[in-house]
């Protein structure tokens, strides 16, 4: 079985040391007239320096439907497509495409595509999660089941530093962000369904993330049974830091720090995190 994932899921290459076959197709970025291929050999230190240099919004553009057709044709057995959110990008259309043309010009094969609503880590963490009812064997239709599920009770939240590029995006009032920047406020957003949201924010980064500790340790869910995922545009302390604070309060199963690639470091921009489970 094979797990196909765009580059919006942040990951480690120690995730696939346990035998995870993970493959990745990546999506285009564009900064003013310079093209990145948001895959493994990208350098995010150059794409956010272009990026930040740059006055104009940041293109992007999904894996055509080849791309991702040419994984599914590399599967000897099932399929697995994990996506952004449809909200977000083209790219599970895109997967889904690819699926009725390998049936069209190919022939059957099980093949399922999933929109994790959701992001960077929330992809990370689907992913992880097909990949342990595939080695716990079970049929391919119960891990359709129990991981569409796992996505409809799955978390995300974010919480940013800097607002260039929503604004450049059109995304938010430029006179509302450099306001919000002057009084040093953060908001905090959250995936609701697959659609960004805004939770609440505060002023300044330590009380931002002491609301958005308060607003996970208040949710009646089963921690004790869920990886929180950690992703974040070079600022490894921060998210160390506030692994470490959740953990102290609430007894997830376990914990993974991700650095973010292009696509999620496009909006989160520097010192963003992005936190799933």
């Amino acid at each position: 079985m094979k797990i196909v994932v765009d580059s919006a899921c942040d990951y480690t290459s120690e995730m696939q040391k346990d035998g995870m076959n993970l493959k990745s197709v990546p999506l285009c970025l564009q900064v003013d007239d310079v093209q990145f291929v948001d895959d493994e050999n990208l350098d995010v230190d150059t794409y956010l320096t272009a990026m930040e240099a740059s006055k104009n919004a940041v293109r992007s553009a999904a894996p055509s439907p080849d791309l991702f057709l040419d994984q599914y044709k590399t599967a000897a057995d099932s399929v697995f497509a994990v996506t952004i959110s449809k909200h977000l990008s083209a790219s599970y259309q895109n997967a889904l495409v690819a699926k009725q043309m390998y049936l069209d010009e190919i022939g059957e094969k099980f093949i399922h595509v999933f929109d994790s609503l959701s992001a960077s880590v929330g992809e990370t963490l689907v992913a992880l999660k097909i990949d342990e009812f595939m080695k716990n064997k079970l049929p391919n239709l119960e891990i359709v089941d129990k991981v569409t599920s796992f996505i409809q009770n799955m978390r995300t939240y974010f919480v940013l530093e800097k607002y260039d590029n929503l604004v450049k995006n059109g995304r938010i009032n430029p006179y509302i962000a450099k306001i919000a920047s002057m009084l040093s406020i953060r908001p905090i957003c959250s995936a609701d369904q697959g659609n960004i949201a805004m939770v609440g924010k505060a002023m300044g980064t330590v009380k931002a993330m002491k609301k958005l500790i308060n607003i996970i340790t208040s949710e009646a869910i089963d921690f004790q049974n869920r990886t929180l995922a950690i992703s974040h545009v070079k600022c490894k302390e921060k998210a160390i830091a506030f692994r470490d604070e959740i953990l102290r309060r609430v007894p997830f199963k376990n914990a993974i720090i991700v650095e973010m690639g292009g696509l999620c470091t496009t909006y989160a921009e520097r010192e963003g995190l992005i936190v799933s489970y």
